[in-house]
């Protein structure tokens, strides 16, 4: 291979869609609706999730779509997944404001309308609904032949935290401690790289996966049903997003009771992990920093993607999760407690690193896996 691969050479530039992101947000006007009344915003850093006013609460809103993952379940035509991909990209955002998820509202846009299709779409989004704990309130299919070549498939998550309850980040000090949960797979992030690596591979996504799938704290979904130890780089590929709302609103509750001796003030900030990889820490403070001293064990998936493709660690986990969904920022003095009680509920979570006043910049135990910017 001539050179590594990346995820710029693959079509998506992060670096790119950031400033064109900054040139939206800086043509926007501020909002009409005046502070104390509904619908008024809410300063809040990172933007993981947007909250406006509403009476004793604050509503959060995130809105999100599956991305080129959608292509493979196209190809594939699976799609018992996407649903489950689609709704945790939105109130995973929703849980790192500290909100709790309620409600979910979805858009599907096609070529052409396809009733199996969306059945399979209907089943894969009840069962999100489920895992989420949320309801699924309306939605829109859309036909746009000569717009849409494939199914689109995106939505919008509505949740709510008590005024004085948002997790905002800004009681994160030098020296709180990191928890990471483990992510179930490749989640739907990186994908324009994968479908590149799996055309330099020479091999179809119905072929065997060359490497041994089992992975602590996670398990992959068979397309046929059958239970056996054999999947596909499609059935790997497509394992759905993980829904961390069990066990992160459980603990935010038992949080806010005080009932197990730590209280809300002890969870300083949480981070999903999508899109920039660990670089994603950077949305939570202006001016600390994070190290990874402890990260969890990648995916089998990844290793295979990187070897094949040639691609450099620091790449790697610029655009993928690697192993690691959700991290908590969390007080040292009841890291331990918060972190035995997660990990009863999603094996896999453990204590990864710490946060660090060395500079506004992510560093880690990899040498050479560093980040300055998001």
């Amino acid at each position: 291979m001539a050179e590594p691969m990346d995820y710029a050479s693959a079509g998506v530039d992060i670096d790119l869609e950031g400033a064109a992101v900054a040139s939206l947000i800086g043509s926007l006007s501020a909002s009409i609706r005046p502070a104390g009344t509904p619908g008024a915003p809410v300063d809040l850093p990172g933007g993981f999730g947007g909250l406006i006013e509403f009476g004793d609460s604050l509503l959060a809103l995130a809105t999100d779509g599956v991305g080129s993952k959608l292509q493979i379940a196209s190809q594939l035509n699976q799609w018992g997944g996407v649903g489950i991909d689609c709704m945790a990209m939105n109130v995973n955002d929703l849980l790192c404001v500290g909100a709790e998820p309620i409600a979910f509202v979805d858009y599907v846009a096609v070529p052409k309308p396809d009733p199996a299709t969306h059945a399979a779409l209907g089943a894969s989004l009840a069962e999100a609904c489920r895992l989420a704990r949320v309801t699924l309130a309306g939605g829109e299919t859309a036909s746009l032949p000569g717009i849409v070549t494939e199914l689109d498939l995106s939505g919008t998550a509505l949740g709510y935290v008590k005024k004085g309850n948002a997790i905002t980040g800004e009681h994160l000090q030098d020296g709180d401690i990191l928890i990471g949960l483990p992510s179930s797979g490749i989640h739907s992030n990186g994908y324009s790289l994968v479908r590149r690596v799996m055309e330099h591979s020479g091999m179809d996504y119905t072929d065997d996966a060359p490497f041994n799938v089992a992975s602590i704290g996670r398990s992959v979904l068979h397309f046929d049903g059958k239970d056996d130890q054999q999947f596909t780089l499609g059935e790997v590929f497509l394992n759905p997003t993980r829904i961390y709302c069990d066990p992160v609103v459980d603990l935010l509750h038992l949080a806010e009771s005080g009932e197990a001796g730590f209280s809300l003030s002890d969870v300083r900030a949480i981070c999903h992990v999508t899109g920039g990889g660990l670089s994603n820490l950077l949305r939570l403070h202006d001016s600390l920093g994070w190290h990874i001293d402890a990260p969890l064990t990648p995916h089998p998936e990844f290793e295979w993607l990187q070897v094949t493709g040639g691609i450099e660690t620091r790449e790697m986990y610029r655009t993928f999760n690697m192993g690691t969904g959700m991290i908590l920022a969390v007080s040292q003095e009841h890291a331990d407690a918060m972190c035995e009680w997660l990990n009863q509920r999603m094996i896999g979570t453990s204590i990864i690193g710490k946060v660090i006043d060395h500079g506004h910049r992510v560093t880690h135990a990899i040498e050479g896996v560093e980040f300055s910017h998001y």
